[in-house]
């Protein structure tokens, strides 16, 4: 009966069968361990790989300000511009005195204070030049769900308000200051002096937000910024004195309204001709590569063709548990370009809308976590999830409809982090799925 069966499976997969199970890679319950009982172990089922580009993220509401450019050999120019709202509590000047007291202060400078978060990426050994530019528009996210995408702008004033060409130390220091126009500067001071504003809604009115964009000609790195970055009034007595020095600082409180326009130029890449998320692009284009990255919405699909094939294997039979092995692309990744330590997983249907969270067998949120063990060639580097029970309900589905797997980074939406993956047919970087097979 197996050999009739093995036969006629032949043109999809070819399959090893044991009774006994290799040590170390493979634990069967008790229940499974009866004398009939036998396991197949199957390990070259079809797995087709394709990439996909998804409509637009999130980005509003992820708490960093995100901002910078650099050039990727696989990726193309990557670059990201920040918007952002400030706001404040108190509409005069130095608190502590009475109002008439604002009549003796006097403009000093004014200057943004951006905070470093500690996360940055490719190479932060080169300059990079930063703008700051005014929003002319007010703040109106998306009319059906109140958010800000990687692909929304805002109509900004193309004069710039102050730059700072710079070189990152996102580890070594707390901040940057860009100096801002005096004359800015100088026009907001006199608003509250003179009692201008005194509410919240005037003050947006006046001043809606802004912008920071990064100019660098050349390849540098995207750097995060926190959210207590400030903007920052000086002013003072105009009598000298450190006692008569004051500041008034404008602070990012609301979150909605801080958002990061990622983008990318993918001319000349392997992905350039990336089709509508609805479709997806097959690694066969792709020199037998599967792309992701965070920020611009790239992800990883990976479907089993073949998988209801295998029920026809017995009568009574079950996939006990698979192994999904992906390896990164060699020389694809480095300490600029470093690997992520594990790679988020989604169920999608053929539309490649996303259906669930993949899950494991406690119901919590599967991961493909990195096997990054130390090897002079990088053969052991490698991602690896369980599949089986996704597996096992895929096999005996009734319906035509098919799930396939799509795999991004955990934070999609706030990093620029990027993988590249090799498929079944990648001859340094094969794919590999590992089934155990239990006929009963």
């Amino acid at each position: 009966m197996y050999r009739f069966l093995l036969l006629i499976f032949s043109g999809l997969l070819i399959i090893s069968c044991d009774s006994d199970i290799d040590a170390g890679e493979f634990v069967v319950g008790a229940d499974y361990l009866a004398v009939n009982n036998k396991v197949l172990s199957i390990d070259t089922v079809t797995v087709d790989v394709s990439i996909v580009k998804l409509d637009s993220l999130i980005t509003s509401s992820e708490s960093r300000i995100l901002v910078g450019n650099y050039d990727d050999p696989l990726f193309g120019k990557i670059k990201s511009d920040s918007y952002f709202q400030v706001s404040t509590s108190s509409f005069n000047l130095y608190s502590q005195n009475s109002d008439t007291d604002a009549t003796g202060y006097v403009f000093d400078s004014i200057a943004m204070i951006m905070r470093y978060d500690d996360y940055y990426y490719a190479d932060t050994t080169k300059v990079q030049t930063l703008n700051i530019h005014r929003v002319l528009k007010n703040f109106k996210p998306n009319a059906n769900d109140n958010s800000f995408y990687n692909n929304s702008s805002l109509v900004y004033n193309e004069s710039s308000l102050g730059s700072i060409s710079y070189q990152p130390k996102p580890l070594g220091k707390d901040s940057i200051t860009i100096k801002l126009d005096n004359e800015f500067g100088q026009e907001l001071f006199n608003k509250f002096k003179n009692n201008e504003i005194t509410a919240s809604g005037e003050f947006t009115d006046y001043l809606k937000g802004f912008v920071i964009k990064s100019s660098s000609g050349t390849s540098s790195s995207v750097i995060g910024f926190n959210l207590s970055s400030v903007l920052r009034l000086y002013y003072s007595k105009g009598i000298g004195g450190t006692d008569d020095n004051y500041i008034k600082d404008f602070t990012i409180s609301d979150i909605s309204k801080q958002f990061n326009a990622v983008s990318s130029d993918r001319s000349g890449t392997l992905i350039q001709d990336l089709p509508l998320s609805k479709m997806s692009l097959s690694t066969i284009y792709t020199a037998n590569s599967g792309f992701i990255q965070s920020g611009t919405g790239i992800a990883c699909r990976v479907d089993f063709p073949y998988i209801r094939q295998l029920k026809y294997l017995s009568d009574k039979g079950a996939i006990v548990d698979a192994r999904l092995i992906m390896k990164p692309i060699k020389n694809s990744y480095s300490k600029m370009f470093p690997l992520p330590e594990k790679l988020s997983v989604y169920v999608v249907d053929k539309l490649n809308r996303l259906k669930s969270a993949l899950t494991d067998s406690e119901g919590l949120n599967a991961v493909a976590a990195l096997n990054n063990s130390n090897d002079e060639f990088d053969e052991n580097v490698s991602y690896e999830i369980s599949l089986g029970a996704f597996l096992q309900k895929e096999m005996l589905k009734e319906s035509d409809s098919k799930s396939g797997l799509l795999f991004t980074l955990p934070n999609l939406s706030k990093v620029v982090d990027r993988v590249v993956l090799g498929d079944q047919l990648s001859k340094e970087n094969k794919m590999k799925l590992q089934i155990y097979y239990i006929t009963y």
